[in-house]
């Protein structure tokens, strides 16, 4: 059961106006944070984020069903698309089966370094016309003060990066 304060975080982001996978985005970060203080392990960086997935969507995040995904996945989006929408109790059993399943497995998938490989490697797929239209959009929306910060953040990146190469 996703934590208060995350429900509370997507709704505003519904009300905002925020597309779902922003929503869903905070189901995720719950998720990355349990497995971080260790409340249990995934195998994969892929798993943790598939648990959060699941859960906004069985909090009522309306996420599409993936197009590209297997069978398998699409009928476990749908199931729990449907499943936001039922009222009946769910398995103590299967939940703490599930739970014990992901106890014992590692923490790693979850660190900083794991998450940033996923995340390049997840661009990587994409065409580099797709990210800069998505780039685009992204500043189109950050409003004037939002670029301008951001353009602050990027010369001082820069200039790290540059005092870095030179030592």
């Amino acid at each position: 059961m996703p934590e208060r304060k995350t429900l509370q975080r997507a709704a505003r982001d519904k009300k905002q106006g925020k597309s779902p996978s922003t929503q869903a985005g905070e189901f995720v970060r719950e998720e990355i944070d349990h497995v971080r203080d260790g409340k249990h392990g995934v195998r994969s960086t892929k798993q943790a984020i598939a648990i959060g997935l699941s859960k906004a969507r069985r909090a009522g995040v309306d996420l599409p069903t993936p197009k590209k995904a297997t069978a398998s996945t699409r009928r476990k989006a749908r199931q729990d698309s449907e499943m936001a929408h039922d009222g009946h109790a769910k398995s103590a059993t299967r939940a703490r089966a599930s739970t014990r399943a992901l106890k014992r497995e590692s923490t790693k998938p979850a660190s900083k370094s794991a998450l940033s490989r996923h995340a390049s490697k997840s661009a990587s797929r994409r065409t580099a016309a797709d990210r800069s239209a998505a780039a685009r959009k992204a500043a189109a929306t950050k409003g004037p003060a939002g670029r301008s910060a951001a353009a602050k953040k990027a010369a001082r990146t820069r200039a790290a990066n540059r005092a870095a190469a030179h030592h």
